[in-house]
């Protein structure tokens, strides 16, 4: 059953958490089976893009498809069943984010636009710099530019769930965050701040 309390339908958030996140499961149709792929990406200029060799499976089932599906998911924290009941298993869970595109791919020709692209991938993966700009002049990177393929998705639909125990009463939410915060892990401390910010409670207040 879908929770309807865990559904994210704010842009920014949605747009940050993509932002911040470079790695996804791309999903296409094969021959005979579905087809999905761990790939890097980078949200630019408000699009997926994606890149790889212009040849393989990938970019055949691509060309052949059309349509894919492409996934982000986090897992912030697993969520131990004794954190809010000393018996039972059923409350064990794990809080995450996760958006879900469906729509098509469209290739990238123009080399400034793949030069761009790259750059920006270039920046998330690689923050600290130790390479040269990305320049379709440059003839160090004209013909590597021309050789590599850069696929923008299209988004069609799009759906994101960020679970963070919204549905929790109150009794078992104070209990969440209370574990969380005496585990105390990084992560933890993390998720109990997401948990009362997407819920709007504070159970310390």
């Amino acid at each position: 059953m879908r929770r309807t309390a865990y559904e994210m339908t704010s842009e920014q958030e949605i747009e940050q958490f993509l932002g911040e996140m470079s790695f996804g499961t791309l999903v296409m149709q094969g021959e005979e089976w579905p087809y999905a792929v761990p790939i890097n990406y980078v949200y630019h200029r408000k699009s997926i893009y994606l890149h790889g060799s212009k040849a393989g499976h990938k970019m055949e089932a691509i060309r052949t498809c059309g349509k894919i599906a492409f996934s982000v998911c986090r897992e912030y924290a697993i969520i131990p069943s004794y954190f809010s009941d000393p018996l039972l298993a059923c409350p064990a869970t794990a809080y995450f984010k996760s958006v879900l595109i469906r729509g098509r791919v469209v290739a990238v020709e123009d080399p400034a636009e793949k030069a761009d692209v790259l750059g920006a991938l270039m920046r998330k993966l690689q923050p600290e710099g130790g390479y040269s700009p990305i320049d379709p002049a440059d003839p160090a990177y004209a013909p590597r530019l021309q050789g590599v393929a850069v696929l923008r998705l299209v988004t069609e639909s799009l759906t994101a769930k960020f679970a963070f125990g919204q549905h929790l009463n109150e009794e078992r939410f104070g209990k969440v965050c209370i574990g969380l915060r005496e585990r105390g892990t990084e992560s933890d401390l993390q998720t109990a701040a997401l948990m009362e910010k997407y819920s709007g409670r504070c159970p310390f207040e």
